[in-house]
Protein backbone atom coordinates (compact mmCIF):
# COMPACT_ATOMS: atom_id res chain seq x y z
CA UNK A 1 0.00 0.00 0.00
CA UNK A 2 1.28 3.81 -0.57
CA UNK A 3 3.87 3.22 -3.20
CA UNK A 4 3.63 6.52 -4.85
CA UNK A 5 2.87 9.30 -2.42
CA UNK A 6 6.54 10.07 -2.04
CA UNK A 7 5.88 11.71 -5.65
CA UNK A 8 4.35 14.42 -3.72
CA UNK A 9 6.19 17.08 -2.67
CA UNK A 10 4.15 19.40 -0.34
CA UNK A 11 0.96 18.73 1.30
CA UNK A 12 -1.62 20.91 3.42
CA UNK A 13 -3.45 19.48 5.77
CA UNK A 14 -6.38 21.64 6.62
CA UNK A 15 -8.69 20.38 9.54
CA UNK A 16 -5.16 19.23 11.39
CA UNK A 17 -6.28 19.37 14.85
CA UNK A 18 -9.84 17.42 13.97
CA UNK A 19 -10.42 13.83 14.92
CA UNK A 20 -10.12 13.25 11.09
CA UNK A 21 -6.93 14.99 10.82
CA UNK A 22 -5.40 13.71 13.73
CA UNK A 23 -5.77 10.34 12.07
CA UNK A 24 -4.74 11.53 8.92
CA UNK A 25 -0.96 12.10 10.42
CA UNK A 26 -1.49 8.42 12.21
CA UNK A 27 -1.72 7.08 9.34
CA UNK A 28 1.50 9.02 7.92
CA UNK A 29 3.08 7.35 10.65
CA UNK A 30 2.27 4.12 10.68
CA UNK A 31 2.94 3.55 7.22
CA UNK A 32 5.91 5.54 6.85
CA UNK A 33 4.82 7.96 4.26
CA UNK A 34 7.09 10.91 3.98
CA UNK A 35 6.30 14.07 2.51
CA UNK A 36 9.11 16.67 1.64
CA UNK A 37 6.91 19.35 3.31
CA UNK A 38 3.75 18.89 5.38
CA UNK A 39 1.94 21.99 6.61
CA UNK A 40 -0.63 22.27 8.80
CA UNK A 41 -3.50 24.60 8.89
CA UNK A 42 -6.18 24.95 11.19
CA UNK A 43 -8.46 27.79 13.40
CA UNK A 44 -6.62 30.68 14.30
CA UNK A 45 -7.10 29.23 17.96
CA UNK A 46 -4.95 26.71 17.13
CA UNK A 47 -2.00 28.60 15.49
CA UNK A 48 0.91 28.46 17.32
CA UNK A 49 0.36 24.67 18.90
CA UNK A 50 2.90 21.97 17.71
CA UNK A 51 2.02 18.75 16.69
CA UNK A 52 4.04 15.37 16.87
CA UNK A 53 3.01 12.07 14.97
CA UNK A 54 5.57 9.11 14.32
CA UNK A 55 8.91 11.21 12.57
CA UNK A 56 6.39 14.19 12.07
CA UNK A 57 6.80 17.63 14.24
CA UNK A 58 5.38 20.63 12.97
CA UNK A 59 3.48 24.00 14.29
CA UNK A 60 0.24 24.28 13.22
CA UNK A 61 -0.81 27.73 11.18
CA UNK A 62 -3.32 29.74 10.97
CA UNK A 63 -5.52 29.30 7.66
CA UNK A 64 -5.63 31.64 5.61
CA UNK A 65 -6.23 33.24 1.49
CA UNK A 66 -2.55 32.76 1.31
CA UNK A 67 -2.08 29.82 2.77
CA UNK A 68 -1.87 27.36 0.03
CA UNK A 69 1.41 29.12 -2.28
CA UNK A 70 4.10 26.15 -3.23
CA UNK A 71 1.22 23.47 -2.38
CA UNK A 72 0.64 20.25 -4.36
CA UNK A 73 -2.04 18.36 -2.34
CA UNK A 74 -4.29 20.04 0.10
CA UNK A 75 -6.98 17.70 1.80
CA UNK A 76 -9.42 19.73 3.32
CA UNK A 77 -11.67 18.33 6.96
CA UNK A 78 -13.02 21.21 7.93
CA UNK A 79 -16.41 22.41 8.03
CA UNK A 80 -18.95 23.22 4.19
CA UNK A 81 -18.21 26.80 4.51
CA UNK A 82 -15.08 26.68 5.28
CA UNK A 83 -14.57 24.51 2.61
CA UNK A 84 -16.74 26.56 0.29
CA UNK A 85 -14.26 29.91 1.43
CA UNK A 86 -10.64 28.59 0.62
CA UNK A 87 -10.68 25.43 -1.81
CA UNK A 88 -11.18 28.16 -4.57
CA UNK A 89 -7.86 29.37 -3.24
CA UNK A 90 -6.20 26.42 -3.05
CA UNK A 91 -7.53 25.52 -6.60
CA UNK A 92 -6.26 29.30 -7.53
CA UNK A 93 -2.70 28.88 -5.98
CA UNK A 94 -2.03 24.98 -8.05
CA UNK A 95 -2.79 22.90 -5.25
CA UNK A 96 -5.12 19.98 -6.15
CA UNK A 97 -7.91 19.17 -3.59
CA UNK A 98 -9.26 16.11 -2.22
CA UNK A 99 -12.61 17.47 0.08
CA UNK A 100 -13.90 15.58 3.12
CA UNK A 101 -17.13 17.74 3.43
CA UNK A 102 -20.21 17.21 0.97
CA UNK A 103 -19.34 20.78 -0.59
CA UNK A 104 -18.19 18.76 -4.02
CA UNK A 105 -19.15 15.48 -4.05
CA UNK A 106 -22.94 15.65 -6.10
CA UNK A 107 -21.10 18.13 -8.91
CA UNK A 108 -21.17 15.90 -12.06
CA UNK A 109 -17.54 16.74 -13.32
CA UNK A 110 -15.76 16.08 -9.53
CA UNK A 111 -15.26 12.96 -9.10
CA UNK A 112 -16.27 10.82 -5.67
CA UNK A 113 -13.85 8.22 -5.25
CA UNK A 114 -13.77 4.64 -2.94
CA UNK A 115 -10.48 3.22 -5.11
CA UNK A 116 -11.16 -0.03 -4.81
CA UNK A 117 -14.56 0.94 -6.41
CA UNK A 118 -13.78 3.42 -9.03
CA UNK A 119 -10.37 4.41 -8.43
CA UNK A 120 -10.15 4.01 -12.67
CA UNK A 121 -11.73 7.26 -12.63
CA UNK A 122 -8.93 9.06 -11.82
CA UNK A 123 -6.38 7.58 -14.57
CA UNK A 124 -5.52 10.63 -15.92
CA UNK A 125 -7.55 12.62 -14.34
CA UNK A 126 -6.54 16.46 -14.45
CA UNK A 127 -9.01 18.09 -12.52
CA UNK A 128 -8.15 19.99 -9.50
CA UNK A 129 -10.70 18.67 -7.14
CA UNK A 130 -11.97 15.07 -6.04
CA UNK A 131 -14.66 14.37 -3.30
CA UNK A 132 -13.92 12.34 -0.54
CA UNK A 133 -17.73 10.25 0.46
CA UNK A 134 -19.64 10.50 3.42
CA UNK A 135 -18.10 7.75 5.99
CA UNK A 136 -21.24 5.61 5.78
CA UNK A 137 -21.32 5.76 1.72
CA UNK A 138 -17.74 4.32 1.42
CA UNK A 139 -17.97 1.02 3.25
CA UNK A 140 -21.37 0.65 1.73
CA UNK A 141 -20.54 1.34 -1.63
CA UNK A 142 -17.41 -0.75 -0.97
CA UNK A 143 -19.60 -4.10 -0.04
CA UNK A 144 -22.04 -3.79 -2.82
CA UNK A 145 -19.52 -3.69 -5.40
CA UNK A 146 -18.69 -7.05 -5.57
CA UNK A 147 -21.94 -8.13 -5.25
CA UNK A 148 -23.44 -5.78 -8.38
CA UNK A 149 -20.53 -7.28 -10.60
CA UNK A 150 -21.33 -10.96 -9.75
CA UNK A 151 -24.90 -10.46 -9.45
CA UNK A 152 -26.44 -6.59 -10.07
CA UNK A 153 -27.93 -4.23 -7.98
CA UNK A 154 -31.85 -3.77 -7.76
CA UNK A 155 -32.64 -2.78 -4.60
CA UNK A 156 -30.55 -1.44 -1.20
CA UNK A 157 -31.78 -1.03 2.74
CA UNK A 158 -29.76 0.53 4.72
CA UNK A 159 -30.14 0.99 8.61
CA UNK A 160 -26.83 2.90 9.59
CA UNK A 161 -25.51 2.94 13.62
CA UNK A 162 -22.93 6.22 13.52
CA UNK A 163 -20.52 6.90 16.29
CA UNK A 164 -19.83 10.05 17.47
CA UNK A 165 -17.05 10.89 16.28
CA UNK A 166 -18.46 11.05 13.22
CA UNK A 167 -19.90 14.09 14.19
CA UNK A 168 -16.51 15.80 15.44
CA UNK A 169 -13.94 16.20 18.49
CA UNK A 170 -17.00 18.50 20.48
CA UNK A 171 -19.63 14.86 19.73
CA UNK A 172 -17.02 12.79 20.82
CA UNK A 173 -16.04 14.35 24.48
CA UNK A 174 -19.58 15.31 24.66
CA UNK A 175 -20.29 10.88 25.19
CA UNK A 176 -17.46 11.04 27.09
CA UNK A 177 -18.47 13.67 29.59
CA UNK A 178 -22.21 12.41 30.04
CA UNK A 179 -21.19 8.88 30.57
CA UNK A 180 -18.49 9.70 33.15
CA UNK A 181 -21.77 11.94 35.06
CA UNK A 182 -24.42 9.51 34.63
CA UNK A 183 -22.00 6.56 36.24
CA UNK A 184 -21.31 9.07 38.98
CA UNK A 185 -24.95 9.70 39.55
CA UNK A 186 -24.91 12.86 37.81
CA UNK A 187 -26.75 14.25 34.26
CA UNK A 188 -24.70 16.57 31.86
CA UNK A 189 -26.93 18.16 29.50
CA UNK A 190 -26.35 17.87 25.40
CA UNK A 191 -25.02 20.56 23.41
CA UNK A 192 -24.03 18.93 20.31
CA UNK A 193 -26.63 16.91 20.24
CA UNK A 194 -30.65 17.51 20.71
CA UNK A 195 -30.79 14.57 23.40
CA UNK A 196 -28.05 13.03 25.32
CA UNK A 197 -26.60 10.37 23.50
CA UNK A 198 -24.80 8.51 26.43
CA UNK A 199 -26.90 5.27 26.84
CA UNK A 200 -29.24 6.23 24.28
CA UNK A 201 -29.74 6.09 20.31
CA UNK A 202 -30.85 9.43 18.56
CA UNK A 203 -33.34 8.07 15.26
CA UNK A 204 -32.28 11.20 13.29
CA UNK A 205 -28.14 12.21 11.66
CA UNK A 206 -28.71 16.00 10.11
CA UNK A 207 -31.27 18.37 9.50
CA UNK A 208 -34.58 17.00 7.85
CA UNK A 209 -36.16 18.10 4.75
CA UNK A 210 -39.74 18.96 3.74
CA UNK A 211 -40.56 15.28 3.32
CA UNK A 212 -38.44 14.33 6.93
CA UNK A 213 -35.58 12.81 5.22
CA UNK A 214 -32.57 13.25 7.40
CA UNK A 215 -29.61 14.84 5.47
CA UNK A 216 -27.28 11.88 6.35
CA UNK A 217 -30.01 9.29 4.04
CA UNK A 218 -29.72 11.74 1.32
CA UNK A 219 -26.34 11.69 1.31
CA UNK A 220 -26.12 7.50 1.10
CA UNK A 221 -28.57 7.64 -1.46
CA UNK A 222 -27.14 10.09 -3.84
CA UNK A 223 -23.48 9.12 -3.16
CA UNK A 224 -23.58 6.03 -3.47
CA UNK A 225 -26.02 5.64 -7.28
CA UNK A 226 -23.05 8.13 -8.12
CA UNK A 227 -20.28 5.72 -7.16
CA UNK A 228 -22.21 2.76 -8.30
CA UNK A 229 -22.90 4.65 -11.59
CA UNK A 230 -26.75 3.28 -11.13
CA UNK A 231 -28.64 6.18 -11.53
CA UNK A 232 -31.81 3.81 -10.85
CA UNK A 233 -31.02 2.39 -7.93
CA UNK A 234 -33.33 1.59 -5.68
CA UNK A 235 -32.28 2.89 -2.13
CA UNK A 236 -33.71 3.47 1.16
CA UNK A 237 -31.69 4.97 4.59
CA UNK A 238 -32.42 5.22 7.95
CA UNK A 239 -29.91 6.87 10.12
CA UNK A 240 -29.14 6.45 13.54
CA UNK A 241 -26.60 7.86 15.98
CA UNK A 242 -25.27 5.30 18.49
CA UNK A 243 -23.18 5.95 22.02
CA UNK A 244 -19.61 4.62 20.25
CA UNK A 245 -16.52 6.59 20.25
CA UNK A 246 -15.51 5.00 16.42
CA UNK A 247 -16.65 2.75 13.87
CA UNK A 248 -19.91 3.56 11.16
CA UNK A 249 -21.97 0.17 10.94
CA UNK A 250 -25.01 -0.81 8.67
CA UNK A 251 -27.48 -3.30 8.72
CA UNK A 252 -27.74 -4.34 4.84
CA UNK A 253 -30.94 -5.66 2.90
CA UNK A 254 -30.01 -6.07 -0.79
CA UNK A 255 -32.39 -7.40 -3.53
CA UNK A 256 -30.21 -8.87 -6.19
CA UNK A 257 -31.16 -8.92 -9.70
CA UNK A 258 -29.65 -12.38 -9.96
CA UNK A 259 -29.79 -15.10 -7.74
CA UNK A 260 -26.66 -16.50 -5.76
CA UNK A 261 -26.22 -20.41 -4.71
CA UNK A 262 -25.06 -20.56 -1.36
CA UNK A 263 -24.34 -18.12 1.54
CA UNK A 264 -20.73 -19.60 0.91
CA UNK A 265 -20.36 -18.62 -2.18
CA UNK A 266 -21.08 -14.95 -1.13
CA UNK A 267 -18.69 -15.01 1.90
CA UNK A 268 -16.04 -16.29 -0.97
CA UNK A 269 -16.62 -13.33 -3.39
CA UNK A 270 -16.72 -10.78 -0.70
CA UNK A 271 -13.48 -11.96 1.42
CA UNK A 272 -11.71 -12.15 -2.40
CA UNK A 273 -12.86 -7.75 -2.55
CA UNK A 274 -9.51 -5.86 -2.22
CA UNK A 275 -10.08 -3.83 1.31
CA UNK A 276 -12.84 -6.33 2.89
CA UNK A 277 -12.43 -8.50 5.96
CA UNK A 278 -15.50 -11.62 6.33
CA UNK A 279 -15.66 -12.10 10.27
CA UNK A 280 -18.83 -15.01 9.47
CA UNK A 281 -19.26 -17.65 11.99
CA UNK A 282 -22.51 -16.91 13.71
CA UNK A 283 -22.89 -19.86 16.05
CA UNK A 284 -19.75 -19.23 17.16
CA UNK A 285 -20.26 -15.72 17.67
CA UNK A 286 -17.63 -14.49 15.40
CA UNK A 287 -18.92 -11.28 13.59
CA UNK A 288 -17.40 -7.68 13.12
CA UNK A 289 -17.77 -5.15 16.18
CA UNK A 290 -16.73 -1.52 16.78
CA UNK A 291 -13.81 -3.26 18.58
CA UNK A 292 -12.24 -5.24 15.35
CA UNK A 293 -12.82 -1.94 13.26
CA UNK A 294 -11.34 0.22 15.54
CA UNK A 295 -7.97 1.42 13.88
CA UNK A 296 -8.04 -1.18 11.13
CA UNK A 297 -7.75 -0.32 7.57
CA UNK A 298 -10.15 -3.14 6.49
CA UNK A 299 -13.88 -2.73 6.06
CA UNK A 300 -15.44 -5.65 7.69
CA UNK A 301 -18.58 -7.83 6.68
CA UNK A 302 -20.53 -10.50 8.80
CA UNK A 303 -23.62 -11.89 9.71
CA UNK A 304 -24.25 -12.68 6.06
CA UNK A 305 -27.52 -14.68 5.76
CA UNK A 306 -30.60 -15.20 2.98
CA UNK A 307 -33.19 -12.95 2.66
CA UNK A 308 -36.39 -15.31 2.35
CA UNK A 309 -39.24 -12.90 2.00
CA UNK A 310 -37.77 -11.34 -1.43
CA UNK A 311 -36.59 -12.91 -4.42
CA UNK A 312 -32.34 -12.82 -4.62
CA UNK A 313 -32.32 -11.32 -1.02
CA UNK A 314 -29.58 -10.98 1.45
CA UNK A 315 -28.87 -9.54 4.53
CA UNK A 316 -25.71 -8.68 6.00
CA UNK A 317 -23.71 -6.34 8.45
CA UNK A 318 -20.70 -4.29 7.58
CA UNK A 319 -18.79 -1.93 9.66
CA UNK A 320 -15.29 0.18 9.39
CA UNK A 321 -13.51 2.75 11.38
CA UNK A 322 -15.36 6.40 10.18
CA UNK A 323 -12.25 8.29 10.36
CA UNK A 324 -9.82 5.78 8.77
CA UNK A 325 -11.52 4.35 5.25
CA UNK A 326 -14.59 6.42 5.90
CA UNK A 327 -12.03 9.40 5.36
CA UNK A 328 -8.16 9.70 6.40
CA UNK A 329 -7.31 6.32 4.45
CA UNK A 330 -9.43 6.57 1.27
CA UNK A 331 -8.04 10.17 0.79
CA UNK A 332 -4.45 8.72 0.93
CA UNK A 333 -5.45 5.98 -1.41
CA UNK A 334 -6.75 8.26 -3.55
CA UNK A 335 -3.67 9.96 -3.90
CA UNK A 336 -2.28 6.69 -4.42
CA UNK A 337 -3.89 6.28 -7.33
CA UNK A 338 -4.02 9.28 -8.95
CA UNK A 339 0.11 9.61 -8.57
CA UNK A 340 0.65 6.08 -9.89
CA UNK A 341 0.93 7.40 -13.38
CA UNK A 342 2.73 11.00 -12.72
Amino acid sequence: MFTNLEKIQTVALVGATGLVGQEFLEILAEHKIKFNKLRLLASEDSAGDWLEVGEYSAPVEALGPSSFEGVDVAFFSVPVDVTRKFVPKAVDAGALVIDDSSAYRMIPDVPLIVPEVNGERLRGFRGKVIANPNCTVTPLALSLKPLQERYGLERVVVSTYQSVSGAGKRAYDELAHQTASLLNGGEEQPSVFAHPIAFNCLPLVGDVDEDGVAEEERKLEKELKKILELPNLAVSASAVRVPTFYGHGMTVNVQLTQDFNSIEEVRELLGAFPGIKVLDQPSGHIYPTNRESSGSDSTFVGRLRRDESIPSGLNYWVITDNLRKGAALNVLQCLDVLYKDR
